[in-house]
Formats: structure tokens, sequence, C-alpha cells
């Protein structure tokens, strides 16, 4: 049974098409995954299915009464809400049946027996579907979710209103989880996961019986819970079977067979033209030479695909800075209640340093607080001689109307035009991407915007807040490669070890010393 057809799909964002002629079906109890580069249009896709974005042609058809759901990051949550009124909220279509069928019971004693059995099979009909849909045991289902996720660490009566980024995200998560949709849609599901609940996530989307898309770049999960993978690029959408290391396989073997046949082809045409050239004035050859010339009219020519530019990461080294680049002396982080311990920390050069531990913790309050970004609750932290310090933060916090090129030209005002142009072209980004207004980027293009500015600057300090969210596949490849051949220091949050392990010398764990363990 198809759950969603998607038909002639065409659309695009000025004179930048994102898809052209695309088809896509969606059935019963798939697990799909959908990938493919930075702004090839995977979260545009999500947003035109979820009917949030019109598309330009095309015609997008849900199977009747399904219900989607579908994680959306940008969701606002208001304020005076817990985090379980939040999560209830999953199962208001039942607190709304059970008001219906409280309704009936107070209208039983006011009618005819006629319209007395009306009610009775009604009721009886919303009782079964209470008690089928889990109604009398909501609770123990918040719990369970919220257990699993980790929101029961921050406490279930906290104000949503309070919470990071990450902890949002996770009660979005929750209550799309206990919504039990026919289909759920995630985009990008472990961005704000630590390592213990994306293995909660994993296994709860291994046992999940409906159907589901997910996007995601987190390659070791993506090949653990799909079975099928649609590749976006080009402008299309190509259906795979199997895990994305079998994809990779075989989209790698299609493209050596096109380059093949190219190359054969293009051999071909070559023999044709020469003959033609030689043999269409001699009168005794010249028949044969319009049959070659009709035979290269009706040739069927074979395109290679333009090569997308292949992000390059150099980081510029400033000059070596003292050996201690900082120290904490009883150092208390948070905004109105302390979020550690008093802590004593020191990072001499050289170290590469991963900060890991559950979200919510106060691994970014850390970052911000010695880059006195922030004030300290306690203590003092002293930052060593002639550092030159690049921080790249999670995100970006307010709506950027700049286009690419303004944004790179504003920190770089000394650059040529075609300097700028060279500098977002390193980190794999199209003329079109460049003269885009960075908003309407993808959030994985805008993460490169920033990281241009940083391989720009000299540093011989790189701080870095989950510097991967958002990064396709070989961004964050070429990341990895550059920070392990930069030869300054690096302190660095992130939610993904087959990232950081071979890369850090050390590993703070600010489990040890938060005091936002529950």
């Amino acid at each position: 049974m198809s759950l969603l057809t998607v038909t002639n799909l065409s659309h695009g964002f000025g004179d930048r098409a994102i898809f052209e002629d695309v088809s896509f079906r969606l059935l019963q109890g798939e697990h799909i995954g959908l990938v493919g580069a930075n702004g090839e249009g995977k979260s545009t896709f999500m947003n035109i299915i979820t009917r949030k974005l019109e598309p330009d042609e095309g015609k997008v058809i849900w199977a009747k009464r399904m219900r989607v759901g579908y994680l959306d990051q940008h969701v606002a949550l208001k304020q005076g809400m817990s985090i379980r009124d939040v999560l209830r909220t999953a199962f208001q279509f039942l607190y709304d049946r059970e008001a219906e069928m409280n309704a009936h019971f107070s209208r039983m004693g006011d009618v005819d027996a006629d319209e007395l059995e009306v009610l009775l099979e009604e009721t009886g009909q919303i009782q079964e579907e209470l008690t089928h849909n889990d109604f009398y045991i909501i609770d123990s289902k918040v719990e369970e979710v919220a257990n699993g996720l980790g929101l029961d660490e921050f406490g279930l009566d906290r104000d949503v209103h309070d919470l990071s980024g990450g902890q949002r995200t996770k009660v979005l998560l929750g209550k799309l989880l206990l919504e039990k949709p026919e289909i759920l849609l995630l985009d990008e599901p472990t961005n704000y996961l630590d390592v213990e609940h994306i293995e909660w996530l994993r296994n709860y989307l291994l046992n999940y019986e409906n159907a589901f898309i997910l996007i995601s770049h987190d390659i070791p999960f993506l090949n653990s819970v799909v079975k099928l993978i649609y590749h976006m690029e080009n402008q299309q959408i190509t259906r795979y079977v199997g895990d994305y290391d079998e994809f990779l396989r075989v989209h790698e073997m299609k493209k050596q067979q096109v380059a093949s046949a190219f190359k054969k082809q293009q051999k071909e045409i070559a023999n044709l033209k020469d003959f033609v050239a030689r043999n269409k004035a001699n009168a005794a050859t010249s028949r044969m030479a319009q049959s070659r010339q009709k035979k290269l009219d009706k040739l069927d020519v074979i395109e290679l695909d333009a090569e997308k530019p292949k992000p390059q990461f150099d980081f510029k080294l400033a000059r070596t800075p003292g050996r201690y680049l900082f120290e904490t002396k009883e150092l208390v982080i948070g905004y109105d209640e302390p979020l550690s311990k008093a802590l004593d920390l020191s990072m001499e050069r050289g170290q590469k340093i991963a900060l890991s531990g559950a979200n919510g913790i106060g691994k970014t309050t850390l970052l911000r607080s010695i880059l006195a970004e922030i004030p300290a609750l306690a203590g003092t932290v002293e930052l060593g001689e002639h550092l030159a310090i690049g921080y790249f933060e999670q995100e970006s916090k307010v709506e950027n109307n700049n286009t690419c090129l303004e944004e790179i030209w504003s920190e770089f005002p000394h650059f040529t035009q075609y300097e700028v142009r060279a500098a977002l072209a390193r980190c794999g980004l199209t003329t079109k991407h460049i003269e885009s207004k960075v908003k309407v980027l993808s959030g994985g293009e805008r993460a490169k915007v920033r990281l241009c500015k940083l391989i720009n600057r000299e540093t011989n300090l790189l701080v870095l807040d989950e510097p991967t969210n958002h990064l396709d596949y070989e961004a964050k490849e070429e990341l990895k490669r550059a920070l392990n051949e930069y030869k300054g220091s690096i302190l660095l949050i992130s939610h993904e070890p087959d990232f950081y392990e071979d890369l850090v010398t050390d590993i703070w764990n600010g489990e040890n010393w938060t005091t936002k363990m529950f």
C-alpha cells in the first residue's frame, strides 16, 4: 500500500532548480534513508511533502487518514508548559475523544431510548479506541520515552522555556515518538542527542513497525536503521536497496559505468566526425559520409554530471602561544543557577580536547565562560599569552539577510571579490550558493559559510561547538582531515565519537563536574 505518492515534482528558489520532474513512493512499513550532499534539497523535500512549502509543479498525495509526525526543530514551545505537559500533548486527540465520550454520558439521562442506543454504541467505540491507544497508561508511556531520551534528567516538571536548543529538540522528538504516527519524518534527529540516547533512538527505530523517512549524516546510525536509500543529486531522486554502504558501492559502480560509456562514445563520435570531414566532399564516399552524419545526429549523447566543488578546510596557523592556553580557578559556570562544581582546569599548547557528556550539563556554557562571552558565577579564567582563538558556534542566533558574498566580505574587507568567491568555493559552495542569502541555505551550507570565516583567520586555538551538525559525509571527512593536520590546539564539543576519538589527545567528561545530573 502506498502511503505517499509524489509525481512530477519540480521546485526551485529563484533561478536555482532543486527538483526537476521527480517522482517518489513511500510504502507501508518502509524504513528509508534520504541522503545527499548539503544543498541538494533534502529538507526542502520534507517541507514540500508536509505541505509547509508549495511545489512549483507536481502532486503530493497522502493516503487517507494518515497521521504524519515531523520532527521540526524550529517549532516554538509555549512558556509556562512543563516537559511533561508538552509530552502529554502527543495524546491530545485521545483527550478530545475522552471529552466527547464524557459529553455523551452527560446527555444519556435526557434522551429517548433510540438516541440512548446510538450514544451507547458511540461511547463503546470511543472506549475501545482509548484502550487500543494506551490512553489509560499515558503517564507510564510518557515516563518510558522521557527516560529513554534522558528528559527525566532535566526534571519533567521543568518549564520548556528554560531548556537549551538540544534539550528542546529532545522534547519535540519525545512528543513525536509518543504520537506513534503511521509515518515518521525525521530530519537530523541525532544532531543534539548524546551517545546513550542515540543508542536508545536506534533501538526504537529498529523496532518501529510503521514507515519512516530519515535524513541523517550520521552514517553508522543510518546504516543500522534503514533498508532503503533514496539519493538526491542533480535535481533527481534515485532509489537504492540496502543501507548507506551498499548505496555507496552501487552508486560508485554506476558512476564508473557511465564514465566508461562516455569515454567510449566520445571516441566513437570523434571517429565519425573525422570520417565525415574527410569524405563528405568526395563523390565516391559522400553517401557513406552522409550515413555517418545521420548516425551522429541520432546518437543519444551521454553527458557527465558537472563536478561539484569539494570542500577543502585548511586552517591557517598563527604564531606560537604560551605554554598554558587557559587556566580556571574555582570556576563555577551557569546562568541563574550553577551548572558546575568549582572547576580547576587547564589546557596546554598542543592539546586537542573533546568535551563529552549528556545534553544540558553545561558544555557550551563552559566554552562561552572560558571565552568570556558570559560571566562566571564564581572563580576566574586566565587566558594565556599570544592566543589567536577561532570560535565555531553551534548555531547562528540571528536571521542573516546577507548574501554569502557579503557575509565573508564583511569579515575580510581587504579581500577582492575574486578572493571571497574562491574562499567560499574552497568550502564546497557553488556560484548559486555564493550569491544566495545565507538564510535560504541549508543547515550544512550555513555551517560551511561559518567554517569559511574560520579557515581564513590565523588561529592557534580552535574552539568548536558541534561543528559536524548538518555537514554532509564528504565535508565531515574533510573537516576531520584538516583538524588532524592542524598544528594548533583544539577544544571541541561533539556527540560523534567516530569523529573525534582518533583526533583528540584528551577527553573531558562533563558528567564528572556538572550539577545537572538529576
